[in-house]
Formats: C-alpha cells, structure tokens, sequence
C-alpha cells in the first residue's frame, strides 16, 4: 500500500520552510540594513581597515622600515612640494607614512580583536558566575570589580605596561585583564535578570546543574548585549594602545603602529605637521567606523529598539 506523505517528504517539507526562515532573515536583515545608512558606513570602513591589515604586503606601496634621508619630511602629495609617490609625506627618516598607515592597522587590530577577547571571556565567566550564584559569591566578586573599577583606568595600564615592558602581547593582555571587569558587570546584570525567566527555572526543576544552565541557558542570550559592548571596547582599545604608544609604552619602536607615529610626530608639529596628523586621522577614521557599527549592532540585537523606529 502506498504511503500518501511518504517520510522523506516531511524532511523535505522541514528543510524548505528552515531555508525560507533564514532567507526571510537575511531579506530583513538587508533591508533593516539599507535603512540605516550609518550602519553601511561603518561595515564599509571597518571592512577598509580589516583588509587594509590582512592585505598590508600587498596593500603598501612601500617598505614601512626603509629609510630615505634625501627625500625626508616630503609634504602630503596635495600639498606644495608633495607628490603622488608618496601621498602621505614622509616622516623624518623619509618613511612612507602611508605605507606605515596600513601597516598600523594590524597592531591597532589585533590588540583591539583579541584584547575584546580575552576580556568578554573573563568578563562571562566572572559575571555569569556572580548573577547566578548570588550570596557571599556575588558580593565578594563584585567587591572586587568595583574596586578595580574605581581605580583611574589610563593610569591603571600605564602603570602596568610601565613595570611589564614595550611587547604587543604585554599590549593584549593589559587590556584584556583590566577590560574585563565592565564585561563581568554587564554579564551579571543580564544574567540576574535571565535567571528568572521560565526556561531557566524548568532546567532547574528538571535537575539540570548551574553549569549547564549558564553555558545552555543564559550565554546563548548574552551574545547580543556582549557584541555590541565588544564593538565599542574595541574602538577604545585602539584609542588607548596609541595613547600607550605615544608615551613611549606599547610595542617596541621598530614595529610601526600609530601610537609610535604620534609619538614621533610630536617633535615636528610645527614644521611638518603631517607625520602626527596622519595617524590621528586614521585612528579617528577607525573609531567612527567602530562606533557607527556598534549603534547599528545595538539596534538589530535590541527587539525594543527595532520597534521604536518602526
């Protein structure tokens, strides 16, 4: 006897309708997209900066570390004097400063991607770990981080970076240890306010232990609070490695960052005022382009935000 609905059509069936789920998804998420020009902005400069520091070899016109003395202090290619060899200038030992722009973007990057890591890992665990299990645990865990909060946070890591030395790994962890207590207050109060809701309480009735019910439960509905705070600490980390850079204390001053072009800038803001100027423009770029995404992030992750601009 033949069967009128056949298994295989079922699955068939299921698959279609998740495939017209996410293909909804993605039309809305266009469209939600194409309607908040700020948002295209940043995704289009922060692509700008994240290919600029992949492609750095091919990108740069120059060898960021050549020297050319008879060609130093050369001004901007729209300026007099300039030329469109060098569109930047060079810096006092005849540098390309373009060529170092882009290869900037590689400490600015890693030091802002993996020092956002570190400190959302630490932040979650320590956060999740607090707003769960409540008591002497919360106070104590959060006694700390207010204490470490209420410390002057740039002289905090200059400190830091001043008795650990000049290395970009020294950089990534300062800021991943010492960000990491805005993380855990962020994730403690999601996490005392998740904790009450239905699913979580039928996880506890059923015998699920706290574990489980933090890594099943709760982080799944941390992601979108979490990456949008990511994408605006991650613009504050690149502010904060060039200012650790200016004053003499990031990575070593034979790896060109922006921090380090500030720092030698500031010697010939009179005379040649493009060597500081440039790398201040990059870093305002990328920190525009940071803060529009994560306004844009905040608004597609926040169901309530979605609704009011309906």
């Amino acid at each position: 006897m033949a069967l009128d609905n056949p298994p295989y059509q079922h699955d068939a069936d299921s698959l279609l309708d998740i495939e017209k789920t996410w293909a909804e998804r993605l039309a809305y998420g266009g469209r939600f997209l194409w309607r908040d020009r700020s948002g295209v902005l940043g995704i289009i400069i922060f692509l700008s900066v994240v290919i600029a520091a992949l492609f750095s070899p091919q990108l740069a016109p120059y060898d960021p570390l050549a020297q050319d003395l008879r060609n130093n202090k050369l001004p901007p290619a729209w300026n007099v004097g300039g030329t469109w060899e060098h569109p930047f200038g060079t810096d006092n030992l005849g540098r390309d400063i373009f060529s170092r722009i882009i290869y900037g973007t590689r400490v600015s990057l890693t030091v802002g991607f993996f020092g956002v890591l570190i400190a959302a890992t630490l932040g979650m665990i320590i956060g999740a770990i607090a707003g769960y299990m409540g008591g002497r645990i919360d106070s104590a865990i959060m006694s700390l981080i207010n204490l470490i909060l209420s410390l002057p946070y740039l002289l905090f890591v200059v400190f830091i970076a001043a008795v650990l030395g000049r290395s970009l790994l020294n950089v990534i962890l300062i800021f991943g240890i010492t960000d990491s207590p805005i993380f855990a207050r962020v994730t403690r109060g999601e996490v005392l306010r998740i904790r009450k809701s239905g699913y979580v309480e039928s996880a506890i009735s059923a015998g699920a232990r706290w574990p489980r019910i933090i890594f099943d439960h709760i982080f799944p509905n941390l992601i979108g609070p979490l990456i949008t705070l990511a994408t605006f600490e991650m613009s504050a980390m690149i502010f904060y490695e060039a200012g650790l850079g200016f004053l003499g204390l990031s990575v070593p001053p034979s790896v060109p960052s922006w921090g380090n072009m500030l720092s030698n800038g500031r010697k010939y803001l009179t005379s040649a005022s493009w060597i500081a100027a440039a790398p201040g423009l990059a870093i305002m770029y990328t920190s525009l382009g940071m803060n529009l995404l994560g306004d844009w992030l905040r608004d597609v992750l926040d169901p309530r935000l979605r609704r009011s601009r309906r």
